[in-house]
């Protein structure tokens, strides 16, 4: 082709100037099976690159390699929602002298946008792409390696970022539409042998749990949501990952079917269970920021009404059209839950940095009803507790708490906690809970926390929620 921008990857990076100090960015639609962080990252270490700053939107257990170069100094900040394995395990411990900033995916989003986060050079990984880069997260070639779905997280880097370089294992014929990445937005291509395992977009935090636990809160939750008084004709929905919250939809669509009540959309990192749903009429549309499946990223692929929706439109706080802003019902999981209803999805009773923020915060805030699904115990491990590890979602942004051992609404929710008391199910006082987890396993010992920064939770408005401390 006569405009190609195909190049070899260190040609890529030669033509996008980047030098030391930038700001590097990449998106985590592949969840564990992305292979460009660790592919590109190698190829910088080789050429000679120091003290880059890695902007992802996540990071996971296969990104361990980065541990080498961060003490080899070609990684000296990170930006990211998540951090998990032995990655996590390392910076929590201090391997890093300059702490991780953790951004919820509609506050990386804004801070991309605002130009607050500058990227100077993305590498976004494509399931297909044409030479002028033309690019999205599956392919109609005969030659198909990967899908991963939506490429939301990535879009604010495509449209934003001063040079951006899409990666693909799948080269198709101009033009590659419908596209999710412009060639208008794309200075170079690059073809590898793979840039993710498709087959790995499901692991880690998604789960679809046959637990007797998870059953049981996720038909709590469910009971929480149809008496809730939001559980009307044309109400929206988004679900977490954690096993319990993604089982409530199973344990609606019941209720859905008997009282005629279809939903009008659905949002956020959509699974198999809202795709069929979807195809049996119950949810209108499907708004999908990230495809958690290998259903959800064939449904986004062949259904029109299944649409991709990029970060700063999904989750932006600064952003009036943002979908999170016409959400009625978020349900979500936590690792702990205090008594003033502050949530922490980030870091482990441990004190090692294992989640990610993902757009906890963003829903919770903008939602009109946000509910938190969470055991009491993780075996010896309280997770209604006086006060949570590390701040990450806001009390006041959270209206329900639903437990094994009961359900608390936030007080400032009264006329929620009438209905639900009225509809017979058990409301408890918040505090009756921390306290019968104490009752239980008696008082943790303090965590042995140090006096170095490793972590900085930002806000979804930019300010600083919270400071995660070393562990010793």
């Amino acid at each position: 082709m006569r405009n190609s921008k195909l190049t070899t990857l260190e040609e890529a990076i030669r033509r996008s100037g980047l030098r030391d100090g930038m700001t590097i960015s990449f998106h985590h639609h592949f969840r564990g099976g992305d292979k460009v962080v660790n592919l590109v990252v190698d190829c910088l270490s080789r050429m000679g690159f120091k003290d880059l700053h890695l902007a992802a939107s996540s990071l996971s257990d296969v990104h361990k390699p980065l541990i080498e170069h961060i003490k080899n100094g070609v990684i000296s900040r990170i930006s990211t929602s998540g951090l998990r394995g032995e990655l996590a395990d390392a910076i929590s411990r201090g391997l890093m002298e300059q702490p991780v900033v953790f951004r919820s995916h509609g506050g990386r989003g804004s801070a991309i946008a605002s130009g607050e986060l500058k990227i100077d050079v993305a590498f976004l990984g494509a399931s297909s792409s044409d030479e002028l880069g033309n690019a999205c997260g599956y392919s109609r070639s005969d030659c198909a390696k990967s899908i991963c779905g939506s490429l939301g997280y990535a879009l604010p880097d495509a449209r934003y970022a001063a040079h951006v370089v899409v990666i693909t294992d799948d080269l198709v014929a101009y033009p590659n539409m419908p596209m999710s990445i412009s060639a208008a937005d794309v200075e170079s291509v690059v073809v590898v042998d793979s840039v993710g395992d498709s087959s790995k977009i499901s692991a880690g935090a998604i789960r679809d749990s046959k637990n007797p636990r998870d059953i049981l809160l996720a038909k709590q939750a469910a009971k929480v949501v149809i008496n809730s008084g939001y559980f009307e004709d044309g109400f929206s929905i988004q679900t977490g990952t954690g096993g319990a919250s993604l089982a409530v939809v199973k344990y609606i669509r019941e209720q859905m079917l008997q009282q005629g009540i279809k939903a009008s959309f659905a949002l956020g990192g959509i699974t198999a269970h809202m795709v069929k749903l979807h195809e049996e009429g119950l949810i209108g549309r499907l708004v999908d920021v990230q495809s958690f499946d290998k259903v959800a990223a064939e449904s986004l692929k062949n259904d029109p009404t299944h649409q991709e929706v990029s970060a700063v439109e999904y989750a932006s706080g600064q952003h009036l059209g943002s979908a999170t802003h016409a959400l009625d019902i978020v349900i979500l999981s936590a690792l702990e839950v205090d008594v003033d209803f502050n949530v922490n999805v980030l870091v482990g009773s441990d004190g090692i940095i294992r989640g990610a923020i993902g757009g906890h915060q963003d829903t919770a805030a903008d939602s009109a009803l946000s509910i938190i699904v969470c055991p009491l115990l993780r075996g010896r491990i309280p997770c209604v507790v006086p006060k949570v590890t590390t701040l990450i979602t806001p009390g006041k942004s959270v209206d329900v708490v639903v437990t094994e051992y009961g359900i608390a609404v936030n007080p400032a929710r009264p006329e929620i906690a009438e209905r639900l008391q009225a509809a017979g199910l058990r409301v408890v006082d918040i505090k009756s809970l921390a306290e019968k987890a104490s009752s239980i396993i008696g008082t943790p010992e303090p965590l042995p926390f140090g006096d170095k920064v490793v972590g900085i939770v930002m806000n979804r408005d930019g300010s600083v929620l919270d400071k995660i401390y070393n562990i010793q």
